[in-house]
């Protein structure tokens, strides 16, 4: 397993390099909650990467890939069968578009967090995903760079490590 270690401050560590990185508004948590606003604490696998074709090419990986579809959503809602699973829209639960305006999802990964097994409430839509300009906070995910997600995934980053402290 190739993985990166994400420090609290928003500095993610791999093969040497140290980058700049944006966490979730609320900081990291050992205690992740649906809706807290925090990145969870632990280790992250790097599931596959959906990408908007339209926009970006394909990134290179090693990770299974495939284009994300005007109508592909994530559960966010805790009390629906399909709560942290990516859906098809519409759907009648609440959820997040995976298909943006903005640029952020261009390139997303999902991380393994709360998928085997789901827990209601233990937090969803947990994705490596585009910063937002100045590396605003997310909403719970870590974001970096296109260039930098590029390069990390060409090289093979397998998992995420969120440290605490």
């Amino acid at each position: 397993m190739s993985e990166a270690i994400v420090h609290a401050g928003g500095r993610l560590l791999f093969a040497g390099r140290t980058l700049r990185c944006a966490l979730g508004a609320a900081g990291v948590s050992e205690r992740k909650q649906e809706g807290d606003g925090a990145t969870p604490v632990g280790l992250l696998p790097l599931r596959r990467v959906l990408f908007r074709a339209d926009r970006v090419a394909m990134p290179r990986t090693t990770l299974p890939r495939e284009p994300i579809a005007e109508q592909d959503g994530w559960c966010d809602d805790a009390g629906h069968p399909d709560y942290n699973r990516m859906v098809r829209l519409p759907h009648p639960a609440r959820h997040e578009a995976l298909w943006r305006h903005d640029d952020v999802y261009n390139i997303l990964v999902t991380l393994g967090w709360n998928d085997a097994p789901i827990e209601r409430g233990r937090g969803s839509a947990i994705f490596l995903h585009l910063a937002r300009p100045g590396y605003a906070p997310t909403e719970g995910c870590v974001a970096l760079a296109e260039p930098d997600l590029r390069a990390l995934l060409a090289e093979g980053l397998t998992a995420l490590r969120v440290l605490a402290g």
